[in-house]
């Protein structure tokens, strides 16, 4: 059994989130999916969606096997209940790919790091897009 985790915020599910996850998970035999505390959202701002929600929906998807809250402390505890076999990165994670499997050897961990480089061309594939996209529609409402 090939376990492959896969991590994000998932504010906001739209389809690049599945497009991402549909190719995580056909990487192997197992999809364990972290959804990023609110808390640790440091790179971009704080989610609309609320985590518990956020992993409710996340949970949901038939093609996760099982989604987890993220660490408050570490983003490297969940990774010792997990011991996944493959990481996987979106094409937007910033991670460095040498240093994540530098910290992950380091912490005992013999996961190998990939990313999932494509991403869907729709006109609405971030949840970033999705928010522009209702407070253009919401102040051309108001005019």
């Amino acid at each position: 059994m090939i376990r492959v985790l896969a991590t994000g915020t998932f504010d906001l599910l739209h389809p690049g989130h599945i497009f991402f996850l549909s190719s995580a998970r056909a990487l192997g035999d197992e999809l364990y999916v972290l959804v990023a505390r609110d808390s640790m959202i440091r790179h971009k701002a704080k989610p609309i969606v609320p985590e518990i929600q956020r992993l409710e929906m996340i949970s949901a998807l038939k093609v996760v096997d099982k989604a987890m809250l993220g660490s408050e402390k570490d983003i490297f505890d969940p990774l010792y209940e997990i011991d996944p076999d493959i990481i996987v990165l979106g094409h937007d994670q910033t991670f460095d790919i040498g240093e994540l499997e530098k910290s992950l050897k380091e912490r005992g961990f013999k996961a190998k790091v990939t990313r999932i480089d494509e991403s869907l061309k729709f006109p609405l594939y971030s949840s970033g897009r999705i928010v522009n996209k209702i407070l253009e529609r919401y102040c051309e409402s108001r005019e």
